[in-house]
Parts: structure tokens; sequence; C-alpha cells
């Protein structure tokens, strides 16, 4: 892997959503028959009755996984672009709005379709259940991602949900590659893995430079419990392989060496939501920045810790300034 000298802008791709935050109980999420910690998506009919149900008012928020990575590296200074699909309607021009005053450059495209909208669930354990509606994110097609959007990028970071749609992922690892960058992958969500195995191991092993999984994201990729093992398995095939481990912090692999990534902060988390997306951030921003492994993940666990003090993805600007100093120093 080698990233091209003089290019640090980082392409986001994947899914345009607009973030609905309410807390509820663990037993709220039976009730509604979804398995908790996964990603369920459902038509707006069925997001609408969950939503009658709910008994805190929501927030909202704009969101989507890779969105929210894209954001993070424009707010600590970065070159950031976001690449996805929203509808022609008030929401849709909040999301686009949004982008442009965090430092992202949107290259988004309309469609008829309302724009797509996320229920996430947050349970006392600071766990998030997702209900998704893809609405307008889903009507993207693979000819409308071309070599163009990602020009003078050094990385495009992909979202493992893009794998529900294998035309539109083959069309965009193809483009992305045309366009000389490298490919980094987030798996996401297990769920995500466990539908998407069929093809995942061939887009992986043929495609990624950079991958990043959970404990149980890994897990459903590789088989292993053991952390070494998923690490190593994770490694396999790419050039940079990322294994978080949430509270106890991270471990990054290249070749054969390993550096393990303490958490950062003490805090108690309040809502886990986006903590992975912005963990990428700061890895992904040191990376094309040449930090070396080890303060890029401390960088993204930063990040990472910041964003779980706060219900969302958006991390305030008094946390922006305590990330930036970790930086300096």
């Amino acid at each position: 892997m080698k990233l091209q000298r003089g290019k640090t802008r980082i392409v986001g791709l994947g899914s345009a959503l607009v973030d609905i935050l309410v807390h509820e109980s663990d037993g709220f999420v039976r009730r509604i028959g979804v398995k908790k910690g996964g990603m369920t998506l459902v038509d707006m009919p069925a997001l609408e009755k969950i939503l009658t149900q709910v008994s805190t008012k929501p927030i909202m928020v704009p969101g989507g996984s890779a969105c929210n990575t894209a954001v993070g590296i424009g707010r600590l200074g970065g070159r950031a672009r976001f690449v996805g699909k929203r509808g022609n309607d008030d929401t849709g021009q909040f999301f686009q709005n949004t982008l442009v005053e965090r430092g992202v450059e949107p290259f988004l495209m309309t469609s008829v379709l309302p724009t797509g909208r996320v229920l996430s669930i947050i349970t006392p354990d600071a766990q998030r259940t997702m209900i998704t509606y893809l609405g307008a994110s889903a009507d993207t097609q693979p000819e409308e991602i071309t070599p163009e959007c990602f020009t003078d990028s050094a990385v495009v970071h992909m979202e493992g949900y893009l794998l529900f749609n294998p035309d539109l992922m083959t069309a965009s690892l193809k483009a992305a590659k045309n366009a000389g960058a490298l490919i980094s992958l987030d798996l996401a969500s297990f769920t995500v893995v466990e539908q998407s195995k069929t093809i995942l191991h061939d887009i992986i092993e043929q495609h990624v430079d950079i991958l990043i999984a959970n404990e149980d994201e890994a897990l459903a990729y590789t088989g292993f419990k053991d952390e070494a093992q998923a690490l190593a398995r994770l490694a396999l095939h790419v050039d940079i392989a990322v294994l978080k481990v949430g509270a106890r912090g991270s471990f990054i692999q290249r070749a054969d060496r390993v550096s393990r990534i303490p958490a950062q902060g003490s805090g108690t988390a309040i809502d886990t939501t986006g903590a992975g997306d912005l963990w990428a951030s700061g890895f992904l921003y040191g990376l094309v920045n040449g930090y070396a492994h080890g303060k890029s993940g401390e960088l993204a666990s930063a990040c990472g810790y910041e964003v779980c003090q706060v219900v969302g993805a958006d991390i305030p600007a008094d946390g922006w300034i305590r990330i930036k100093k970790k930086l300096e120093e």
C-alpha cells in the first residue's frame, strides 16, 4: 500500500441519512422484534410505526456512517468529501448545508425519493440499535459512481452497508481504484457481515487496503473470538487491519507489526452512536498526513472517546478543542 505523494483528500462513500436518536430500554428493543446492537432495514411505514411507540422525544442530526467519518475529518481540518444521494426535499437540503458548515465538500446526487433516515435506539448501556429506511440513498445507480467522484483523493472510505447492493459496491470499488485511491472499508455491523459473506471475502482480498472492524464484526467475519487470531485473519489480505475492542482500545496490524492503542479518557459512555465512524476519522486523517500508526491510533481513540460523551455523532466545539490539543501534543 502506498499513498500518492501530495494527496491528502479523503472521500467518504455511503448513505446520506438523517439520524433520529431516542433513549429506550432493552425491553423496548425486544418488543419491536429487532436484534440489539444490529442494523435492520425497513420501509417508511414500518419506521413510522416504530416511531409512534417511542417514549422519549427524538433528536435529529445528520448521519450515515461514511458521512460521519467525512465530517470528523473536516472538523479536524482535513480535506474531506462525501459522495452519496439525498432526496430533493428540505431534509436533503439540510443535510447538504450541514456538510458545508462542517468543512466537507458535498458530492451529492438527488432522487425523487425522500432523504433516508435511521432510528438509532440508545439503551442504558450506551449501545445503539439501528432501524434504517434508506430512501434516496438506496436509489444510487452503479453508473453514477465514476472516477470523477474521487478525483485527487488519497483514500476512499466505504461503509460496509454498501455490501447490501453488490452492483453498486463493485462499481464503486472499480471507480475508486481507477482514480488511484486506496480503499478503506469499515465492516459497519455484524449483521452486514453475516448477510454478505458470499461476496465479502473476495472483495476484501481483491480490493481493500485498509480493513476496520469491531469485535462483533470481526467474530462474524473471521469466526475467531480470540483477539490475536481475529486480527491476524483480518490482516491476511489487506495492508492495514484494525480491530476495535471498545473501552479496552484497539489493535492495528500492518504486515507482522501490531500496535496496541489504549482507550482515551475515563468518562462513562453516554451513547456509542458514531464511535467507530469518528475513530476512522482520526485514524485516516493521521494516515494521509504521515503520522505513525500509533499516533494515528491515539488520535482515532480521542475522536471515538469524545463522540461517546454526547448523544449522536456530532462532537461539539469543546470536544474538538480537546482533540486538537491531543494532536498538538
